[in-house]
């Protein structure tokens, strides 16, 4: 695999990934509800989160959900599958921004990452993290580096033996580092998860 070359140039990005085995990025459908989705599971566990949206899911139409379909749930029913006020609020916010804009999974596909970035950003609820990982797990972006993901930096801190910078150097050094990875950034992110998750 075309990544897997460019990454093995970092010796311990290699290490890495002959832990891991290759890994694959995925595109998948429908962006606003996998916006709402990624607002629900925020601040929870995942077991938590799944139950929640999967009585989402089961408000919703099988097949081709629309922003229309989400807005019709009222605030009162999305607490009453476990959602706060304001995640309810945040979902309902996604729902009438891409309602209102007409945007679909096709306006993105022609748009630069920070194009995209600033236009999720502009929903409230929804900060750069949550349109990072919009840009890796829904639009299957390849050059996506997520600063200030905590699993990332705990990551990068044991591999790469970053454990005694503060915070402004530990984010420059894991900029400067990510730049090596580039056009391939985003597989790095799966990869440092992945092993992240084996270390356990």
């Amino acid at each position: 695999m075309e990544y897997i070359e460019h990454l093995s140039r970092d010796a311990r990005m290699r290490a890495i990934i002959r832990q891991t085995g290759p890994l694959k990025l995925a595109r998948r459908k429908n962006t606003c509800l996998f916006l709402c989705r990624s607002i629900i599971a925020q601040q929870l566990s995942t077991k938590v989160a799944a139950v929640i949206e999967d009585r989402l899911l089961a408000l919703l139409p099988a097949a081709n959900v629309t922003p229309e379909d989400i807005l019709a749930i009222s605030p009162v029913t999305l607490r009453s599958i476990g959602l706060s006020e304001t995640k309810a609020g945040y979902v309902h916010n996604v729902a009438r921004y891409f309602s209102e804009l007409s945007i679909t999974d096709r306006t993105f596909s022609l748009m630069e990452d920070e194009s995209v970035i600033s236009i999720l950003t502009e929903i409230k609820g929804v900060g750069r993290w949550t349109a990072e990982m919009t840009l890796i797990f829904s639009l299957g972006r390849k050059n996506v580096f997520s600063l200030d993901d905590y699993g990332i930096q705990q990551s990068m801190i044991a591999v790469y033996r970053l454990g005694q910078l503060d915070k402004k150097a530990l984010r420059a050094r894991m900029s400067a580092i990510s730049d090596r990875w580039s056009p391939f950034r985003s597989y790095a992110c799966l990869h440092l998860w992945k092993v992240r998750d084996l270390q356990r």
